[in-house]
């Protein structure tokens, strides 16, 4: 697929895969670039920073920030992709998210598990309101990010060395 795509022409089925390379800078801060190799190709420069709790200088919101905000940001893009193409009219869309982690102290350091996703959707529109609720139900399956969260997924980690790649799992 390229930029010249549009949902009537697309395939059937395509990998969508970003590759992002990131490098440490200043205290805590990092410099990202993020790329969209398949079925297109753009690319994003991001940062994040921490702020003094991790010894960094908040020059960029953290991580975290850019998770919640990639999941709001998914959903209302899907919702008024979708809303054109099941021919609900928008007036306006507002979303609220929350997101909550469990914390632990770990001696020197901390674990974290997910606590819970909460996603209000607040949608302005004349169409009933069984239209909206398959709107919104229509948008969480294309929405990557919440497809991604609601399944177990398997995160491996290598480490380089100077032999080459070692599993760092």
């Amino acid at each position: 697929m390229n930029a010249g795509v549009t949902p009537e022409t697309a395939p059937p089925r395509a990998v969508v895969r970003f590759d992002c390379s990131g490098r440490a800078v200043g205290k805590m801060r990092n410099e990202l670039d993020v790329h969209m190799v398949q079925p297109m190709q753009e690319r994003f420069e991001l940062a994040t920073d921490e702020g003094p709790f991790h010894g960094g200088d908040a020059t960029a919101p953290p991580p975290l920030a850019l998770f919640v905000g990639g999941l709001t940001g998914c959903i209302m893009t899907q919702i008024r992709a979708f809303a054109k193409r099941m021919d609900v009219a928008l007036n306006d869309l507002k979303v609220e998210t929350r997101v909550a982690w469990d914390w632990e102290k770990a001696g020197r350091l901390y674990e974290t598990a997910p606590k819970s996703f909460e996603i209000d959707v607040m949608i302005d529109s004349d169409a009933p309101l069984a239209r909206q609720r398959d709107l919104v139900q229509a948008a969480k399956k294309g929405c990557f990010i919440e497809q991604t969260l609601g399944r177990e997924n398997k995160i491996t980690h290598r480490l380089k060395t100077p032999e080459g790649w070692v599993s760092a799992d």
